[in-house]
């Protein structure tokens, strides 16, 4: 039985990401901050973990609890979006999108890795097309834009230490989805974003580099 990790799986893409690898008939390992969002997780078959990407003796933890797991999919999706507004940053403002986007995976990452490059698996990140530097037409955004831009910079140093042990290492923009974070009025749904990027993963090669794709898998650059 194949087994998926899904880091902040409470709702919107990562819970669907959850419920259609069980349906599927994979093992999934999941994470949600409350008890209440575990509970749900385990209803449906997950092996639920609280966790807080921001407290670094959780992050700790959850590498004790994932000791000697192989894993075959691994989904790193806890995300905030920060304020709204493009005028003077708050420090409170940067300290929550830059520790739950950039700190999170510069903690969490080293500790996955490892359990997907022994099953030669797909480690994935939810970066964003606003993280792109080389296809960034708009400012808006910025401080969301900087979280995404380091995300994926850490994701480019995590595939130069395990990419050669064999995990391959993806950034993903999953499509503008009606979420709490995407709005009512965005593109597609979480159905449709987790099956693209199933089955994006599904069908791409092994690589030890990192790679940028859309949901559907077209390329992204940098």
């Amino acid at each position: 039985m194949p087994t998926a990790l899904i880091i902040g799986a409470s709702r919107g893409i990562g819970l669907e990401l959850v419920t259609q690898y069980r349906a599927d008939g994979w093992r999934v390992i999941a994470t949600a901050r409350k008890a209440e969002d575990c509970a749900a997780l385990s209803a449906l078959g997950a092996e639920a973990h609280k966790l807080d990407v921001t407290d670094v003796e959780a992050c700790a933890g959850l590498g004790w609890k994932l000791d000697d797991e192989e894993l075959d999919v691994a989904f790193l999706n806890a995300g905030v979006y920060g304020p709204r507004h493009d005028g003077f940053p708050q420090q409170s403002d940067f300290d929550s999108v830059m520790h739950t986007n950039v700190l999170a995976a510069m903690r969490l990452l080293p500790i996955i890795a490892p359990l997907v490059a022994g099953k030669r698996g797909k480690l994935a990140v939810l970066s964003s097309h606003m993280g792109s530097l080389s296809e960034r037409s708009s400012s808006s955004g910025s401080l969301y834009r900087a979280s995404k831009a380091a995300l994926n910079s850490v994701l480019i140093d995590t595939a130069l230490v395990y990419g050669p042990q064999g995990a391959t290492c993806v950034a993903f923009h999953p499509g503008w989805v009606r979420t709490d974070m995407g709005g009512d009025g965005a593109d597609i749904s979480p159905q449709e974003s987790a099956a693209g990027m199933r089955r994006t993963l599904a069908t791409l090669p092994a690589s030890d580099q990192a790679v940028y794709r859309n949901y559907d898998g077209k390329p992204i650059g940098w």
